[in-house]
């Protein structure tokens, strides 16, 4: 359903239906969050993240050549330009814990359960379980818009899981 949405909301921005690459962003807003915050660490750069891939979305739209695909490219976007954040402000590590807002009502309840279950975590991990649960891509296109072989990916989510399983559910390992 949501892709549906999506590819109706996408052929009609590109008609230059400006009310529909803003429900078009809306629609991602929360997917676009999640990956982000996994790069990032600060919210400032989060925000400046998913600002400036909304920005490029809407300066390259007519460059997206399947409309089926603009979750990943949407994504690849994102992940550049968080990458060139994190040159830019010179970081070279990124921490192993996901700073979560405290209090300040951006984030829901269940966006804090989600992120404490990836703290256990490294980064590359903890971005191929949103790329997978969050945004619904399959082995496949995760490995195409990270560049990493999917024997790789399927493994790193298996180790990924036990990680979870061992952190959250001790008896049950």
């Amino acid at each position: 359903m949501k892709r549906d949405k999506t590819e109706e909301l996408l052929l009609k921005a590109r008609a230059c239906d400006g009310d529909a690459f803003v429900e078009l962003m809306e629609l991602h807003k929360q997917s676009m969050y999640k990956v982000a915050k996994a790069y990032l660490k600060r919210e400032e750069d989060v925000a400046d993240a998913i600002s400036e891939t909304i920005l490029d979305c809407f300066e390259h739209l007519e460059n997206l050549r399947e409309t089926r695909y603009f979750g990943t490219w949407l994504v690849r976007i994102l992940i550049n330009n968080c990458n060139n954040i994190r040159k830019s402000n010179q970081r070279t590590e990124y921490t192993d814990q996901i700073e979560i807002l405290s209090g300040d009502g951006r984030t829901d309840e269940r966006t804090r359960a989600f992120l404490d279950y990836l703290e256990p975590l490294e980064e590359q991990d903890r971005l191929l379980m949103i790329l997978y649960y969050v945004w619904g891509f399959r082995t496949r296109e995760i490995s195409e818009i990270l560049h990493i072989k999917e024997a790789t990916i399927k493994s790193r989510m298996q180790r990924g899981r036990q990680k979870i399983k061992q952190a959250f559910f001790p008896m049950v390992v």
